[in-house]
């Protein structure tokens, strides 16, 4: 199992946090997951430790089909999304929005799908939980075989009494959304929406290279 520390925005750069709360809420979608931050967390860690020790017969393929429909319950997709693409997404169709927000969902499973990949006795434990604002981040942590200890802290907000991720801060400190918000209003100042959702689709595709080969 690989966890990739991408180069990001850290912690002390995090305007996001306060985006997060002051944003407002989109409207809640019916599914059944924990009503708790810490327990949905909880959700997400289960899940992913059951592909991690089946990875290797599930395949690229199969990590993703289970993963998907956890993601889309977990992560706030249409939220991230919106927040991501910045002051562009008011310029876009709500068809684009949708589109945008279902590719991005896409890319989201195929990185846990990508990263994932194997089990060698790793664990997960969730710390607790603290405000930060509106929002609350929930703090864990994998342990690898090894004993050595990989920071995953993850940023809820509650819509409608439903709690929901919407930012994931590797290693403790690095956020995936402050890294994806640098990379969509760049593509898009260059390429506009088409290249937005073509850069996606390309990355989906190279998750999948990846796997294939390792």
């Amino acid at each position: 199992m690989a966890i990739s520390s991408p180069r990001g925005t850290s912690l002390r750069a995090l305007g996001l946090v306060a985006l997060v709360g002051l944003a407002p809420a989109g409207a809640a979608r019916a599914a059944e997951i924990p009503s708790q931050p810490d327990a949905v967390i909880t959700s997400l860690d289960q899940s992913l430790l059951d592909v991690m020790q089946h990875a290797k017969q599930l395949g690229y393929g199969g990590r993703y089909a289970k993963l998907e429909p956890i993601v889309r319950q977990v992560f706030d997709i249409h939220y991230m999304t919106r927040i991501a693409v910045g002051t562009s997404w008011s310029t876009l169709s709500p068809d684009q929005q949708d589109q945008l927000s279902n590719v991005f969902g896409k890319f989201i499973t195929a990185t846990y799908a990508r990263r994932f990949d194997g089990y060698s006795g790793e664990t997960f434990e969730t710390l607790g939980d603290k405000p930060m604002g509106p929002a609350t981040l929930v703090q864990t942590r994998l342990i690898k075989s090894d004993g050595e200890p990989v920071a995953l802290n993850y940023v809820t907000r509650s819509t409608n009494g439903r709690w929901q991720v919407v930012d994931v801060f590797l290693t403790g400190t690095i956020s995936e959304l402050a890294q994806r918000r640098s990379e969509f209003s760049a593509v898009f100042q260059r390429a506009g929406y088409d290249g937005l959702l073509s850069s996606l689709l390309q990355k989906i595709a190279q998750a999948e290279r990846e796997a294939q080969i390792t």
